[in-house]
Order: structure tokens, then sequence, then C-alpha cells
């Protein structure tokens, strides 16, 4: 199976396209019912006046037929113990945003259940707005006997809400719950490297050759009543860890030392043969990202690849297939392609799923991987525009370079905007206007144009469904050519979706990305046991 990338619904997509017992690791992190929308930023140009961001998912849940919809396929199921769970969380939450949360998750949560491996584990992202019930969910799914850990992901540093009139203690931890199918779930212990003050402390002692080293006691715990040897060592008689014959095999090797002439014998540990501390579950070693990492792209909830990576190192295995079903710009894919892991990725916005590619293309220049549910021809891009016209002008905006703009509000005639090179490395912004309907006419070439000039926008493109007619080129035509140093450029410009569907696309200025450029990635294909420090 290759690398796949799906855009829909990932309750639809669970049941329709992945096979029984065929993923290895599921991370999700899905919204969190915080009844927050979260805008997407994006680069516009510094002399434009352009909204730069667009809400990227709103995270407030109501109840309604979707919700209902899955208590009924629960109940349809063959769950008893989730059965008899979520209506009792019906009885006392009621038809709540909460329980229509639950209710959306539980669902979901059976899905992803069926589909891993018996080897398999999930690892569920969340806060603690509803942590305590999707605990209770995850219980009735997989049995209570199959909770591994609740990881504690220490995700800023200690920060006061108290001069914005916060009544409540710093807010800085994640929680995150780890499940597995069944008992025999793959794993792989994982370390961090030591604390230098640790290693001042421990290790200070060093061979001529340089190699760094520490003293243990090597006496039998619990001497003779634990069946520990006796006999000399060195002139000292003692219960010892190891029998004769060992002792003298460390004795020749070097290992066993005295520091003084009489003292008791002890073995040299070698920093160099220690893993690392283990890791805990408290995970207070990696932040989350700030404006100045590499790795950020600017979606509102993008979580720090290491993050990822020590998840997919801990509980798969190369080529194993790694599965997060709200997969939002990313991460989890790309830390299982760096890993050398395969993957699948779903989200229900063209937003995402236009960043995943780019990301994991830039990223890793020559991937190959499958993109499911966008359009890939003429038929399917007309059926997005029927079905919904929001998603298609979101996913034209990309096709052409892009980006959407948020469609809260009037959208005062503008459905996106791109990024160009005017000259000099100055950077401006175009405007884009997408009819998904069937009904265009000159007037709207018109009204772009209007707005083009109302707005001190230089470029404009119309992009429409249909062909035009001779009255709307006549429109566009009507606009001046735009003189560049890259070259001379109609200033209005009509695009239709055949063209697009034909890799055609609008002569332009070099574009711009409008969301920060992923930075390539260093894979790895074979899984080092042991230190994270090469993770992080």
């Amino acid at each position: 199976m290759g690398n796949r990338l799906y855009y829909g619904d990932n309750l639809d997509i669970l049941r329709e396209h992945v096979r029984d017992e065929s993923v290895d690791l599921v991370y999700l992190d899905p919204p969190f019912n915080s009844n927050t929308g979260y805008n997407l930023l994006f680069a516009s140009a510094a002399s434009s006046r352009v909204e730069a961001s667009i809400e990227a998912f709103d995270d407030t849940w109501t109840w309604g037929e979707a919700s209902r919809n899955a208590l009924l396929d629960i109940d349809g199921g063959t769950n008893r113990q989730l059965q008899v769970m979520m209506r009792a969380m019906h009885d006392a939450l009621g038809d709540s945003p909460l329980m229509a949360y639950l209710a959306m998750m539980a669902v979901r949560l059976v899905e992803l259940h069926r589909v891993l491996k018996e080897t398999g584990s999930l690892y569920l992202h969340c806060d603690p707005t509803a942590s305590h019930y999707l605990k209770l969910v995850l219980d009735a799914v997989f049995g209570a006997d199959r909770f591994v850990n609740e990881i504690t992901w220490k995700r800023s540093y200690a920060h006061s809400d108290s001069k914005q009139g916060a009544r409540h203690f710093g807010r800085q931890t994640d929680i995150i719950f780890f499940y597995s199918k069944t008992a025999d779930r793959t794993w792989n212990p994982l370390f961090t490297s030591y604390d230098q003050k640790y290693l001042d402390r421990d290790y200070r002692r060093i061979d001529p050759d340089g190699r760094r080293f520490r003293l243990d006691n090597i006496q039998g715990p619990g001497g003779a009543d634990k069946g520990n040897p006796f006999y000399e060592v060195m002139g000292v008689s003692r219960h010892w860890r190891y029998s004769k014959l060992r002792m003298q095999e460390l004795i020749d090797a070097g290992r066993i030392i005295q520091t003084r002439p009489g003292s008791v014998p002890q073995y040299k540990r070698y920093l160099d043969e220690m893993p690392g501390v283990p890791v805990q579950n408290l995970w207070d070693d990696i932040p989350v990202l700030n404006n100045r990492d590499k790795e950020r792209l600017g979606y509102p909830t993008q979580k720090p690849r290491a993050l990822l990576e020590r998840i997919i190192a801990a509980s798969s295995n190369p080529g194993d297939v790694v599965l997060d079903p709200f997969c939002g710009c990313g991460t989890a894919v790309d830390a299982a392609q760096k890993l050398g892991r395969r993957w699948i990725g779903i989200d229900v916005t063209h937003i995402a799923i236009g960043m995943i590619e780019n990301r994991m293309r830039e990223g890793y220049p020559g991937i190959q991987f499958e993109t499911i549910g966008v359009p890939r021809d003429l038929a399917s891009a007309e059926r997005l525009a029927a079905d919904d016209p929001h998603q298609f002008q979101q996913w034209v905006s990309w096709q052409v370079g892009g980006y959407p703009r948020d469609k809260k509000g009037g959208d005062r005639g503008i459905d996106g905007w791109f990024n160009y090179l005017s000259g000099g490395g100055k950077v401006e912004s175009g405007v884009i206007s997408v009819k998904a309907g069937d009904i265009v006419n000159p007037n709207m070439v018109r009204d772009l144009g209007r707005v083009m000039e109302r707005d001190k926008f230089r470029f404009g493109l119309f992009v429409m469904k249909s062909l035009p007619t001779r009255g709307m080129r006549e429109e566009a035509a009507s606009h001046p050519t735009i003189e560049t140093e890259f070259g001379r450029f109609p200033a209005l410009q009509i695009v239709t979706l055949a063209e697009l569907m034909h890799g055609q696309r609008p002569r332009l200025p070099p574009l711009i990305s409008p969301v920060k450029r992923a930075a390539r990635v260093e894979t790895r294909t074979s899984h080092q046991p042991g230190s994270q420090g090469n993770l992080l």
C-alpha cells in the first residue's frame, strides 16, 4: 500500500477505504470541543490591504442530525459496553454540544479500533475540556484493560494570564491517551539524553582514551538470603552480584577496579554504553512551536514534529502504516515519512489537503503519494462546485497558486488572493473571484474590475466553470496590460475550470507561497532503539 491522502469526512473514508486490521498506529488530534474558531494565518503582501487569515476549522459542536445518527450507529453495533456508556452519557448530558462531540468521536473510535492490527496502538490527543469523558469512551471501545498511559505533554513554559483577567492556574498541558488493540502491541523503548549536571556529577571520571565512566556497586543485595555467592575479590570478602567466573571475566576486561587498596571493588560503567533516560509519561522536553521555528507553517494547532516522531518511533517500525484521521497541516504524516513509515492522512477541508500536499512535496522532493477525493477531472471539479461552492472556492484558490478568504461576513467581491513578485523584490497581492454557478455574465467580470480599482489591485483572476462569452472576454480585455520586470501580463484574466484541469495556469509574475514553505527533511528508514536525542 502506498501513501494516501484523503479529502472527506473521516468516518466515510474509514468505512469505504480502510480495511480491517490494516493499520499499525493511529494518532488523532481532533477538535477539542473548545468552542473556538481557529484561523490559519497567511503571509500577505505588506503593501496591500488584505485580510490575512481564514478559519481553518471551527471547534464548535452542535447537536443535530449527524450526532443523532452517530448514536444510532452505536446502538446498531455489537459493542454492548459502548452502547450502555453512550446512553448513560446522553441521559446525563442531554442534547448538548458536549454530547454531540462525544457521539461524533465515539462512532469514529469504533472504526479506528476496527482498522488497527492486533499489534497496533492508538494515541488520542486532547485537552482537559472533555478528556475525562473521552477516556470513558476509549475504555468502552478498547476495553479498560487496554489502557496503557495517560501522557501529559507540557506544551509551553510558565505564563500568566492574570493581566488579562484570568482567574485560574496557568494552562500549559495537553493529554494524550495511549491505548493498544491487544497486550501484544509494538513497543520500542525510547530514551532522552542525560542532563549535563547529572553527567558532571556521576560520570566525572575519564579514562586515558577519553571515555567517561561512573562506579557502580557490585555487592549482592540481600546477601545469602537472596542466593548471592560469597567469596574474596581483590582482598575483600563479600556477597557479590556475579558468579566467581563472571567476576573474573569482568576483572580481566578491566571493568572491576578499586579506587584505593583495601576498598570495596566497583564496576566501571561507561557513559557511551548507556542508552539515556527512559522516556516517562510526562513530556516536558518538547515545547510548542513558535514563529521562529523552521517547521512552523502558520496552521493554528500545528504540533511539533518531534512530538509525533516520539509516538511513531515508540509504537511502530519502519514500513508500518500510520493513520491520522484529523491530519490538519500533516505533522503526523510528515513524521511518518521522515521515519520510514507508510501513512494515511484524512481531512475535511481543501485548505488542509493543499497545505499537506505542498508540505510533503517541498520537504521530500520526489515523494510519491496519492490524493483521493479532490477533483482529478472536469466532471469531479464540476461536482464539487455543485455540492459545496465554498470548498470549491477554496480548492480553486489553491489551484491558481493563491489562498482563499474567510467567508465570514460579506465577501466584498473577493474569494481569494495570490501573492506575486512585482519587481525589485517587492511582493504585492492580486485578487481572485470564483464563480461556482452556471449563470455568469459580463457584469460579474466588470464587478471584479471595480474591486481591483477600489482596493488598488493590479491583477485579478476571474475563475468560472464554463467558457466565457464574447462580452466577458471583451470586458476582461478592456483592462490594461501590466508591464513588469518579468514581462507583460494582462491585468484581468479569465480562467476556466477546463483550463485548470488540463494544467493551464494564468500568466502572472512569479508567485510567492502564501504559507511558509516546508523545509527539506532528511528521512530515516531504520529504527535506532535507544536515545531519542536524534529524534528531537
